[in-house]
């Protein structure tokens, strides 16, 4: 990684903090009237958290006074992302403090974080990343933290867990509630359907709450508190959260050793799994030190923050936003677990979220009104003994519990020539199976997933690269260094893209060269 004297032009921004004006605060331990600083943006959020069942795995001892808990937390630092730990130069913090060494070079305004994090080669690999040619990404991720990272961080404080760890979460998704993988992940936590099953997240045609930013992060809470209880090392549980419990534990074995390092130097674990730790505190240390790294105009999204409210089943999510006078999209962001235009026809009284201050004009209205979902499609039967599984096999609806709770009707009915079937599509909206791809996702072969993920990542990377591609001419007194900093690059990615400077290693005026 190449330094300049202004720390490259644009170190790419990690997730900051909640909204572009939010303010950090220096956690005092040794004050006895400290207050804990929270990542909840109202009360009605905290509220929303507070229903959910508190995991098994959480540290008793560190109960919270109600008063304290329901402090809010509008950070208005751009320094650093307002969800991860705020330690003071001394490094006070309420967990276990660790000062990242060696890393004198970087000039950082914070060396403390409250997981393990190292500057080796392989972390500096992914600091030039992030600085580099993933700079879109890291980007986008910062936005995203605006809006994510404060609450994640004060659950997993809630769970007794280092705020540090949403750094795994965006290095899992980039705080990107929709995120699915070839493999079935899907998430801000990247949950596989079995783990998140296992966890308490419920999944099924009409919603999978692997998408909701709270459910899935006390479900991560749980998960990590496991396996670094089963582990005793930040390093290896997060090893072990992407390649499995199963994996770390054999490689612990074969090698002898429970250090990460000594462990990733064999060749038993996969590439992505050796490259996932570094991944992790490479953005931890962009993360956290946003202005070293000269990230003073992020344009943070803002903080969460909702209404909830109880619905009933079936109801139509587009008439609800008719009539509380915001758009549907803004209901989908705040409930990115409902797969549907209503919400699941089993579930008589479903927790919502809608926009703030939104809830007495909700009581006032909506609740009088009928918002149950009547705008389906029809299918009328054209043969007698037709039965639901030929109708959802016809529509490409694999789950046969779709069909049967919809109708309210036994799976295993037959029907008469003429009967007329609800669909789960809207009038208007194309029938194809496309509609059903999000939901069936995780069922699909995992051959046909793979086989699809490589075709688009060749297509993907052929698009980029001419894309990206741009030329620049070199005026007179400039050296590579110059343009290199003109572009936000490395010297060595300007020489690795032009091959007649690769030698010579310089450039005069008048050069055409490539720029990406």
């Amino acid at each position: 990684m190449v330094k300049t004297t202004q720390t490259l032009t644009c170190l790419l921004m990690l997730t900051a903090i909640a909204s572009c004006a939010t303010s950090s605060k220096q956690i005092d331990v040794s004050s006895k009237d400290h207050k804990a600083v929270d990542g909840f943006a109202s009360e009605s959020v905290r509220e929303a958290y507070l229903r959910l069942k508190k995991t098994d795995y959480s540290d008793s001892d560190r109960k919270k006074d109600e008063e304290e808990s329901a402090k809010i937390a509008k950070t208005k630092s751009k320094s650093m992302i307002s969800g991860a730990a705020t330690i003071d130069g001394a490094g006070q913090y309420k967990g276990k403090t660790y000062f990242l060494k060696g890393a004198e070079e970087l000039n950082l305004e914070n060396n403390y974080f409250d997981i393990p994090v190292v500057y080796n080669d392989q972390v500096k690999k992914w600091m030039d990343y992030f600085l580099n040619r993933g700079r879109g990404f890291f980007e986008r991720y910062t936005e995203r933290a605006g809006r994510y990272a404060p609450i994640l961080g004060a659950i997993l404080e809630e769970h007794g867990l280092p705020r540090d760890l949403i750094f795994l979460a965006m290095a899992e998704s980039g705080f990107n509630t929709s995120a699915k993988s070839w493999a079935s992940a899907v998430g801000p936590w990247q949950f596989m359907p079995a783990t998140g099953r296992n966890y308490g997240l419920e999944q099924d045609w009409y919603k999978d709450e692997r998408r909701d930013p709270i459910k899935a992060t006390v479900a991560a809470a749980r998960y990590l508190t496991k396996l670094y209880g089963d582990f005793g090392s930040w390093e290896v549980a997060a090893a072990a959260y992407n390649a499995g419990e199963g994996k770390l534990s054999k490689a612990i074995i074969k090698y002898k050793s429970e250090d990460f390092w000594d462990i990733s130097k064999g060749r038993y674990l996969k590439a992505e799994t050796k490259d996932y730790v570094p991944k992790i505190m490479a953005l931890a240390i962009i993360g956290k030190n946003l202005k070293s790294f000269g990230f003073d105009d992020v344009e943070f999204h803002e903080p969460l923050d909702f209404d909830e409210v109880t619905v009933k089943a079936n109801t139509d999510l587009i008439k609800l936003s008719s009539a509380l006078g915001v758009d549907f999209e803004e209901i989908q962001r705040l409930n990115p677990e409902v797969l549907r235009w209503f919400t699941p026809p089993s579930i008589e009284k479903y927790k919502l979220r809608i926009p703030p201050n939104s809830a007495e004009k909700f009581a006032q209205c909506c609740s009088k009104l009928d918002l149950v979902a009547t705008d389906y499609q029809q299918f009328v039967v054209t043969k007698k003994g037709m039965t639901l599984a030929e109708i959802s096999k016809r529509f490409k609806i694999r789950k046969g519990y779709v069909l049967s709770s919809l109708n309210n009707i036994n799976e295993n009915t037959r029907f008469q020539k003429g009967d007329s079937i609800k669909l789960p599509f809207r009038l208007g909206e194309t029938v194809s199976p496309s509609n059903n791809l999000y939901a069936d996702l995780y069922e699909k072969p995992r051959r046909e997933n793979l086989r699809k993920n490589h075709r688009n990542r060749r297509l993907a990377r052929s698009a980029s690269r001419k894309k990206s591609e741009r030329y620049y001419t070199v005026k007179k007194g400039e050296s590579l260094f110059t343009v290199a900093q003109k572009h936000g690059i490395s010297v060595k990615r300007l020489i690795a893209s032009n091959n007649e400077i690769r030698k010579s290693r310089k450039v005069n005026a008048g050069d055409k060269l490539v720029i990406k």
